[in-house]
């Protein structure tokens, strides 16, 4: 049975940081190798002729005897729109695939010995006489050449390693790297044992985890590893079938607790907040061998917590009602039409000079407000003796309303067929609406 391993690089784009370069097209020499696909001295290749692949670094693989493994590695540098992709001289380029484990860092000459059984375990890749081509139009300018951490190169001017220096292009807008590293993690593709997360206790697959821990003495406070370190207990991730007790690959977990306990309002200083009583965040296991991985949202309840709910009451709106945000300004397109209810703070909130009340959703503030006189209306008073019309032709009843009395309106005014403005006035749902030339 064929196994395909292939290895990722870590590093598959160097960035570069400099001062500005037009956007073009990037010409590459005629006898370059944009990629490299085998250990050794880059063959030389027909004039003109370029191997195109994407920029990681692939090993496949083979259970049988004798078939070799093969190798393709490139990497690209940007900056303002320009890229250059690595370019391998033909006789010249060399490329070379070494182990590291631990403190020891052993080159690896054949390529029949990196099986599936080596999924997971770290390589460096070595490039030499590697070149990056920006075009003449970039002929003998300054860059900055960064390489991501751990990686790196070296210049044939000085031999020192480093990731990161600034460099002079020739007056082709070119340059030379002696040597280049980049760290690459072995991918057993081939084999995607689907990761599923566990309750270590029962042995039982979950889809979704819950835990409880109390708050500290310390102004209810807790500490992230304190969270993330019991959901790790309760809670482990296999890739390995059904038995949660072993593993085909070594997992690796991540988690976004802190991201979500600020989404949710919560201040983290140092990896320490004032524990709500409750708060979710999602756990991520992914397998070293394959990168396939498994997402555990993870609730945690916390029974001497802050209550973080927002006091809120339930409002009608009067006239339909856009968002705003803490600015004034209107967020999108979204209103809540009239009659219907909203959620809203107790209190009112003054945003350049208005009234407004901030939307509740799930207890907590949203940052979206609705116009308070959509809610509350505007007290206004008559200058006239006014009717209460239902339409433009039709009154609402025989009210008569009088000159210098107050009256409620709700919102901003409504256009009728006769080309007039109407304020709607009364808490009801009834169409009852005075002349805006009366106030």
């Amino acid at each position: 049975m064929k196994r395909n391993l292939r290895i990722v690089s870590a590093a598959a784009a160097a960035l570069l940081a400099v001062a500005p370069v037009a956007a073009s097209a990037v010409s590459v020499n005629a006898d370059a190798v944009q990629s490299a696909t085998q250990l050794g001295t880059v063959p030389a290749l027909s004039n003109g002729d370029t191997v195109n692949v994407k920029p990681n670094v692939s090993l496949n693989t083979s259970a049988y005897e004798g078939v070799k493994a093969n190798i393709s590695v490139s990497f690209s540098a940007t900056v303002n729109g320009t890229t250059a992709v690595s370019n391998f001289k033909p006789g010249a380029s060399e490329i070379s695939l070494w182990k590291v484990e631990k403190d020891k860092v052993t080159q690896v000459t054949d390529l029949q010995k990196v099986t599936s059984s080596n999924a997971g375990a770290t390589y460096q890749v070595k490039m030499t006489n590697v070149g990056l081509n920006f075009g003449s139009q970039n002929a003998n300018k300054k860059i900055t050449l960064t390489f991501p951490e751990g990686d790196g190169f070296k210049l044939a001017s000085n031999n020192s390693f480093t990731n990161s220096r600034t460099i002079q292009l020739d007056k082709n807008g070119t340059v030379t790297l002696n040597e280049v590293v980049l760290h690459a993690t072995a991918k057993d593709f081939a084999n995607p044992a689907v990761v599923n997360w566990y309750n270590t206790a029962t042995n039982s697959v979950v889809s979704t985890g819950n835990i409880e821990l109390f708050a500290g003495s310390d102004a209810g406070k807790m500490n992230v590893a304190q969270v993330t370190s019991a959901a790790l207990k309760k809670y482990h991730a296999s890739n390995y079938g059904t038995a949660a007790n072993q593993e085909s690959s070594t997992i690796s977990y991540s988690n976004n607790l802190v991201e979500a306990l600020k989404a949710a309002g919560v201040e983290v200083k140092d990896n320490w907040f004032v524990a709500p009583k409750s708060f979710t965040f999602n756990m991520t296991a992914t397998a070293n061998n394959n990168d396939a991985s498994k997402t555990l949202a993870v609730t945690v309840s916390v029974p001497n917590g802050k209550d973080m709910t927002v006091p809120s009451q339930s409002k009608t709106i009067m006239h339909n009602a856009f968002y705003y945000d803490k600015n004034g300004k209107r967020v999108g397109s979204d209103k809540v039409t009239r009659y219907n209810s909203a959620t809203v703070a107790m209190n009112t909130t003054t945003i350049n000079g208005k009234a407004y009340y901030e939307v509740i959703e799930s207890g907590k503030a949203t940052g979206k407000f609705i116009n308070a006189a959509n809610i509350d209306g505007t007290k206004r008073t008559l200058k006239h003796n006014a009717y209460v019309y239902k339409s433009s032709k039709k009154r609402a009843n025989k009210v008569v309303l009088k000159k210098g009395d107050t009256v409620v309106t709700y919102g901003g005014t409504y256009t009728f067929k006769n080309g007039k403005q109407y304020y709607k006035i009364y808490n009801n749902t009834e169409k009852t609406y005075v002349k805006a030339s009366n106030f």
